[in-house]
């Protein structure tokens, strides 16, 4: 077990672009974005020094409890491999011992149903929560959609949507919408109506150099950003993130003018396009609700995300050691009264609109 330093970042890199449970919210670059959190890389080698797994981990200091010790979408390895998954553990203890951190938590891009997983986890001194059913719930989304497209063409991917999908694409073609790949300058534009969207579907966004850092991270190689135009006007926007084998939607905006003009299905259709041209292996939606009903605010999402026959997927959930397991308790009660108590003013606000 090691850790990276400025000397190795590049072999990290290159080890996690190359891995199949490669995720961009394990790279360096992604870490750059969140400048509110330090990081640090744990890396488990083979006898010849070779990296066979990693986990890349933030540290913050939350008000009161102190430091939390957090890895988005990691670790990357051999996730049934116990002795990589063991000396990854050994230097996250590490670093709760340099940091005096009160907990680490993890929400591996692993499905639900990996009990073999879990046993390992369990066995090594995690625990695992795996009671989330919404968004605000876990920092990650639990519930995503994935769609396979691993060495298939466009034509069997689009045959494999929803007959209703495959409308609005076209739908959208033939009423004038046009997509084009956005610059920098862009983001202006897409901020604009993210705000709209926000108000909206009454959710926070993030401000607009916060997206102009992800640029400045990201693209061109590992971001894009896409914009659907009617007679020369911004109406919708996407940003998704390539990195390794898979393309991720990670953000989308869209008026409250034309949305009758299925904007964003072309806008999804085109990324998707791009991705199967780029060899990708997974395009992953992200996140949904965990509650599959109809009447539920957000089961419009989930019905436009599973149109394009994508995988309804569940992970596994945080997984967690508490190094100082009441205090993470407290913690995880304050947390979740903040979460209430701010979903509550937004309402508030939103009816004196």
């Amino acid at each position: 077990m090691r850790f990276v330093t400025e000397e190795t970042k590049k072999e990290y890199t290159e080890f996690l672009e190359k891995h199949e449970r490669c995720n961009f919210q394990q790279s360096l670059e992604w870490g750059n974005v969140k400048t509110a959190w330090k990081k640090e890389v744990v890396l488990a080698e083979n006898e010849n020094g070779k990296i066979i797994g990693s986990i890349c981990v933030w540290i913050r200091k939350m008000p009161i409890f102190g430091n939390m010790m957090y890895a988005s979408r990691g670790p990357v390895c051999d996730i049934h491999n116990k002795e990589v998954l063991e000396q990854l553990t050994q230097g996250v203890k590490e670093l709760s011992k340099k940091y005096k951190a009160f907990v680490f938590r993890m929400e591996p891009d692993i499905k639900k149903d990996d009990i073999e997983f879990r046993k390992i986890v369990e066995e090594i001194g995690y625990k695992v929560k795996d009671d989330a059913k919404d968004f605000k719930d876990e920092i990650q989304p639990r519930f995503v959609f994935r769609l396979d497209i691993k060495g298939k063409t466009e034509e069997e991917v689009l045959a494999a949507c929803h007959q209703k999908t495959r409308y609005n694409i076209r739908l959208a073609k033939k009423k004038g919408v046009i997509i084009k790949e956005g610059s920098r300058e862009d983001l202006k534009d897409f901020h604009k109506i993210m705000i709209e969207t926000g108000s909206r579907d009454g959710f926070i966004i993030r401000s607009l150099e916060y997206f102009e850092k992800m640029y400045d991270e990201l693209a061109p190689k590992h971001m894009k950003l896409l914009m659907a135009y009617y007679e020369d006007k911004p109406i919708s926007g996407i940003i998704p993130i390539m990195y390794g084998n898979k393309t991720w939607y990670l953000y989308g905006a869209s008026s409250n003018e034309h949305r009758n003009l299925m904007p964003n299905y072309l806008l999804q259709w085109e990324m998707i396009r791009q991705a199967i041209q780029n060899k990708c292996d997974i395009y992953d939606f992200r996140g949904v609700s965990g509650v599959v009903d109809e009447t539920h605010p957000q089961y419009g999402l989930y019905r436009f995300k599973k149109g394009f026959g994508a995988e309804f997927t569940e992970f596994i959930g945080e997984v967690y050691l508490p190094f100082r397991p009441i205090w993470y308790k407290l913690y995880k009660f304050a947390e979740k009264s903040f979460r209430t108590m701010r979903d509550f003013k937004r309402r508030i606000k939103e009816r004196k609109k």
